[in-house]
C-alpha cells in the first residue's frame, strides 16, 4: 500500500511538470539587459517626461498674445435719432455711416526679466527630468540584475538536484531488485524512496521560485508571458580581481560625478536659486501697453489714444512667495548636505558588505567542489557495494547538498553585493 502511494506521488509530480512544458528562450545577461533598456515600458514612459519638460521651455519663451477688444458698437441708428441727417460719415465705403464703436489693442509686457528668469527655471527642470530618468534606470537596473542573478542561482540549484535524480533512480531500482530477493529490508527501500520524493519536492519548490523570477524578468523586458526564460551562467560569478583594487575615496568621488540623485540634489539648489530670483522679480508690476481707436465716442470723430496699465504694489508685493522661495533655497542646501553625507555612507557600507561576502567565498578552497563531487561518487559506489550503511550514505548526501548550496549562495551574494556597490557609485565599476 505504501509503495503504491509513493508511486502515485512520483507519477503526479512528473505529470504536473510535463504540463508546464513551454517554448524556451535562452539569453545571456548582456542580451537581457539590452532588451530591458529598449523595451521596458516604465522607462519608455519616463523618457517622455524629458520631452514634456522641453516643451515647457518652448512655452516659457513665448510672448503673451495681444488682446483685441471691439466695444461700444451701435448696430443701427434710427431716423429719429439722426433727425433725418447723416450724423457720422462712412469710414470705408459705406461702412461706419451713422455708427459709433471703439477698438482697443493691448499687449502685456513682462518686466524685470521675468520671461528670461522663467525660461532659466524651465531649463533646470529639463535637466532634472533627465536625471530623474537616469535615476529610474539606475533603480530598475539593480532590481533587474538581482533578478537575473536569482534566476541563474535557481537554475544552477535545480541542476544540482536534477543531477542526483539519475543516481537515485539507479539506487532505487537496484534496491527494489534486492528487496524482491530478500537481501535488503523494506524499510531501507522506503527510506531511499522518501529521499527521492524529497528531491522531487525540492525541485518542485525551486521550479515555483524560478517561475516567479521569470515572471518578474519577462515583465521588465516586455517578453511574451507564455515563453520560458533561461539565462546562461555567464556573469554569475564576479571577477574578484577587479574588486580588490578598489579604493573608497575614488568610489566616493566617482559617485559625485555619476550618481543622478546626487546631481538632482545639486540641481534642486540651482532651481530654488532661480525660483527665488523669479519671485523677487514678481514684485515688480507688469505693464500692459494699450492702443485705442474711438469712432464718434467723444468730441472727436476719430479718436486715437495710447495708455499704460499696471498694478500699484501697495499691498501685494509677492512677500509670501518670496519668503517660500527663500526657505526653499535654505532647505535645498540642507538636503544636498544630507545627500552628500548619505552617498559616502552608502558606498562605505556597500564596499564593506562586498568584501565580507568575497572573504567568505575565498575561504572555500578552489578544488573543494571537485573533492565533494568525487566523494559523492565514492559514497554512492560504496553504498551500492554495501561497504557503508544507508545512514552513512544519507548523512553524506545531505551534507553534500548543503555544501553545494552554500557555495552557490556565496557566489550569488558576491554578485548581489557587487551590484549594490555599482548602484551606490552610479556606474558599472564591477562587471
Amino acid at each position: 500500500m505504501i509503495l503504491k502511494f509513493w508511486k502515485f506521488i512520483f507519477l503526479l509530480t512528473f505529470f504536473c511538470n510535463s504540463l508546464q512544458a513551454q517554448d524556451t528562450i535562452r539569453l545571456s545577461r548582456i542580451d537581457c539587459e539590452s532588451i530591458f533598456l529598449k523595451e521596458n515600458l516604465t522607462l519608455i514612459a519616463e523618457n517622455l517626461e524629458i520631452n514634456k519638460a522641453e516643451a515647457q521651455v518652448i512655452q516659457a519663451k513665448l510672448w503673451p498674445n495681444p488682446t483685441f477688444t471691439l466695444d461700444q458698437v451701435n448696430l443701427w441708428a434710427t431716423p429719429s435719432q439722426r433727425q433725418g441727417q447723416e450724423v457720422v460719415p462712412p469710414l470705408v465705403g459705406d461702412f461706419g455711416r451713422n455708427m459709433q464703436f471703439s477698438a482697443e489693442l493691448e499687449q502685456l509686457i513682462y518686466t524685470a526679466g521675468k520671461r528670461k528668469k522663467l525660461v532659466a527655471m524651465e531649463k533646470v527642470s529639463v535637466e532634472k527630468s533627465k536625471y530623474y530618468f537616469e535615476e529610474l534606470v539606475r533603480s530598475l537596473k539593480i532590481q533587474f540584475r538581482k533578478e537575473l542573478t536569482n534566476l541563474q542561482y535557481l537554475q544552477l540549484y535545480r541542476k544540482l538536484y536534477q543531477n542526483q535524480v539519475a543516481s537515485l533512480n539507479k539506487l532505487i531500482k537496484a534496491y527494489q531488485n534486492q528487496m524482491a530477493q530478500g537481501n535488503v529490508s523494506k524499510s531501507e527501500y522506503i527510506r531511499l524512496k522518501a529521499l527521492q520524493i524529497e528531491v522531487f519536492k525540492n525541485i518542485n519548490d525551486i521550479d515555483k521560485a524560478r517561475n516567479a523570477s521569470q515572471k518578474e524578468l519577462k515583465n521588465l523586458m516586455k517578453l511574451d508571458p507564455t515563453i520560458a526564460l533561461e539565462i546562461t551562467s555567464d556573469g554569475f560569478e564576479k571577477n574578484s580581481a577587479t574588486i580588490t583594487i578598489l579604493q573608497i575615496n575614488d568610489l566616493v568621488n566617482q559617485a559625485k560625478d555619476f550618481r543622478p540623485d546626487y546631481k538632482l540634489a545639486e540641481l534642486e539648489q540651482t532651481y530654488y536659486d532661480k525660483l527665488y530670483t523669479y519671485e523677487k522679480a514678481q514684485k515688480t508690476p507688469d505693464v500692459i501697453v494699450k492702443a485705442l481707436y474711438d469712432r464718434n465716442g467723444s468730441t472727436m470723430l476719430n479718436f486715437v489714444g495710447f495708455g499704460l496699465v499696471f498694478d500699484l504694489p501697495f499691498f501685494n508685493r509677492n512677500q509670501g512667495n518670496i519668503k517660500a522661495a527663500k526657505i526653499g533655497v535654505a532647505q535645498s542646501k540642507i538636503q544636498f548636505e544630507e545627500k552628500d553625507r548619505s552617498v559616502s555612507n552608502e558606498i562605505i557600507l556597500a564596499y564593506q558588505n562586498l568584501n565580507h561576502s568575497l572573504e567568505f567565498l575565498k575561504n572555500i578552497e578552489p578544488d573543494y567542489e571537485e573533492t565533494i563531487d568525487a566523494m559523492l561518487v565514492s559514497y554512492t559506489q560504496n553504498f551500492t557495494s554495501r561497504n557503508i550503511s544507508l545512514l552513512e550514505f544519507l548523512d553524506f548526501f545531505d551534507t553534500y547538498l548543503e555544501n553545494k548550496k552554500a557555495i552557490l549562495e556565496a557566489s550569488k551574494e558576491v554578485n548581489e553585493k557587487a551590484e549594490e556597490l555599482n548602484f551606490s557609485v552610479g556606474k558599472d565599476i564591477i562587471n
